[in-house]
């Protein structure tokens, strides 16, 4: 039994699928652990696989590589002096399971079973997986360890069982999806968790973008006592090394670091940035396109894409018809010129007159209205398309959650893409963090200092310019107020009675929840984008589209 431990955390950014490549990577840190004379090294949850797979959880010749994949992994701590903590998933007796072995001299010393399988808004392992017994510790260089695995430690009677049972310390391997305040969460839980059982834990997340969801890292250790002992990058992959000692029959950290965490700003910039790059690069493109339209949200995802590719990956288009003001023509190109991106002008007047005209006989007699409006978003999209089809370029959509919530945005048109960075974020936030990144470079961003977003997009009032003289006003309330019963009905999940009560007129109460419910026939068909709160459209709520119920409290 030794006194001494020098523990490794591999917070690293693994791609669903790619055993292989997950494969180098859990190798690359074997041999850092190797050379920081580490005794234990632990790797996040699942991730040879990535977490998680999904319904690749039932194709037999994936679940048979992966197992192999980790058995391999396994042998290469021959010849060490390192005791590798591998997650992965495992076929036993038992049942199919999320689960992790221990590993020393080439050999698996050690295989415990994940016990509570989550069933929430994001992830439903009761489908794939069978829960495993209560765990017993596992005696790694001759000290007993606890090692749960994620949703274990949101159960006390699991983190009580390996304790009675004789474990010193906690190791919890997680794939924690970042929203926002989730840091305050897990610091939460972790602190609940050391100070019921009086041992320490160190809690490894891994991070990256995984289609709707991103990975904050933002690893950590705490003692009893609220003692937070190290922490990690936040949205950046590390190598976290902590040094403890057994004192008087109880572990303590000697050295670790704990780094910054980040504001309540740079860390949802951080989180799309991180999303949108992974999203890209994971899925072989290179390059994005993107209508620049002189408005806030094409700005700010023209900025998130050059943070998140550099400069000369990113282009941008701006598509005028005769309702695009002189102002939104010159914001666009300043932005453009500020970002230092490739930017070009498609005026969409030609085809979108042309295609009025072949419709005429149909639309004879009928007053114009929004079927004329759409059809120059629509133009867009298709022209758009194009370019991303001939340039191999990732068309990006550039909708707000406050848009996507009420409809306002047309199916086919604007909301075409491949990826949508602002999916998650309410018009309000998009606003304050134009502000913020005109003042802020954000770590592990590629794109400029200074201001990137013209003032005039920032202060102008929003428009889709789609007939004369409009602005988003005149179709929906001002955005501070239509954000806040936004949040009330879709994130607090209130009443119409209850949003009301809290200040905000019912009838408009009433018409916003009318259509958030008829809308959610569009967001089926729009592109995914990082999940940034607990009831994210689509991953986080799912609603039916076919759907009979309405809220009569305020009737």
């Amino acid at each position: 039994m030794t006194d001494h431990l020098r523990i490794a955390l591999a917070q690293l950014n693994p791609k669903v699928g790619d055993l292989d490549g997950n494969l180098v990577l859990a190798r690359g840190a074997l041999a850092q652990a190797v050379a920081a004379k580490a005794d234990i090294l632990l790797l996040s949850e699942l991730f040879l696989t990535g977490y998680i797979a999904d319904d690749l959880l039932f194709k037999p010749q994936f679940v048979a590589d992966a197992i192999k994949a980790a058995q391999d992994l396994a042998a290469d701590t021959a010849g060490t002096d390192v005791a590798l903590i591998i997650p992965t998933i495992w076929q036993a007796e038992t049942g199919f399971h999320n689960a992790l072995i221990v590993a020393e001299k080439g050999e698996i010393t050690a295989i415990r079973f994940k016990r509570e399988l989550p069933r929430n808004d994001v992830f439903y392992e009761e489908r794939y997986f069978t829960s495993g017994p209560l765990p017993l510790p596992v005696t790694i260089k001759g000290v007993p360890m606890g090692l749960p695995i994620c949703e274990d430690i949101w159960h006390p009677w699991v983190c009580q069982h390996l304790i009675q049972a004789g474990a010193e310390m906690l190791l919890c391997p997680n794939g924690s999806p970042y929203w926002m305040q989730k840091h305050e969460v897990r610091d939460r839980l972790v602190r609940a968790r050391t100070s019921e059982d009086d041992v320490p834990m160190l809690y490894l997340n891994q991070i990256g973008g995984q289609d709707e969801l991103v990975y904050d890292g933002a690893s950590f250790g705490m003692e009893p006592g609220d003692k937070l002992v190290f922490r990690g990058e936040t949205f950046a992959p590390d190598f976290i090394l902590s040094d403890w000692e057994r004192r008087d029959g109880r572990w303590t950290c000697v050295e670790g670091q704990i780094k910054p965490q980040l504001s309540a700003e740079e860390a949802p910039w951080r989180a799309c940035v991180l999303a949108l790059r992974d999203y890209v690069r994971k899925n072989g493109f290179k390059q994005v396109v993107l209508g620049l339209s002189g408005g806030i949200d094409s700005a700010v995802v023209a900025a998130m894409a050059v943070d998140a590719l550099g400069v000369e990956n990113v282009h941008c288009i701006m598509l005028p018809y005769h309702y695009t003001s002189e102002a939104s023509l010159v914001d666009a190109k300043q932005c453009a010129e500020l970002l230092g991106v490739r930017y070009d002008v498609v005026a969409i007047g030609g085809p979108v007159d042309q295609a009025l005209k072949e419709l005429d006989p149909i639309f004879a007699g009928r007053p114009a209205d929004l079927a004329e409006e759409n059809i120059q978003s629509r133009m867009r999209g298709v022209i758009l398309m194009a370019v991303s089809n001939k340039l191999g370029s990732m068309l990006l959509s550039t909708g707000n959650k406050s848009e996507m919530a009420v409809g306002y945005a047309t199916i086919y048109g604007d909301m075409n893409g491949g990826f949508n960075p602002l999916k998650d974020m309410l018009k309000m936030q998009v606003y304050k963090l134009a502000d913020w990144r005109n003042k802020h470079l954000p770590g592990d961003c590629l794109g400029p200092a200074g201001p990137v977003i013209p003032q005039n997009i920032i202060d102008k009032a929003p428009s889709a310019e789609l007939r004369p003289d409009q602005t988003d006003q005149d179709s929906l309330p001002p955005y501070p107020v239509l954000d806040a019963i936004i949040e009330g009905l879709v994130e607090d999940e209130l009443s119409i009675a209850e949003v009301a009560a809290k200040g905000h007129d019912l009838a408009l109460v009433q018409r916003i929840d009318r259509l958030i419910t008829i809308a959610e026939y569009k967001r089926r068909q729009s592109p995914p984008g990082p999940k940034l709160t607990w009831r994210a459209f689509g991953m986080g709520r799912r609603y039916p589209i076919t759907n009979g119920y309405r809220d009569r409290t305020g009737a």
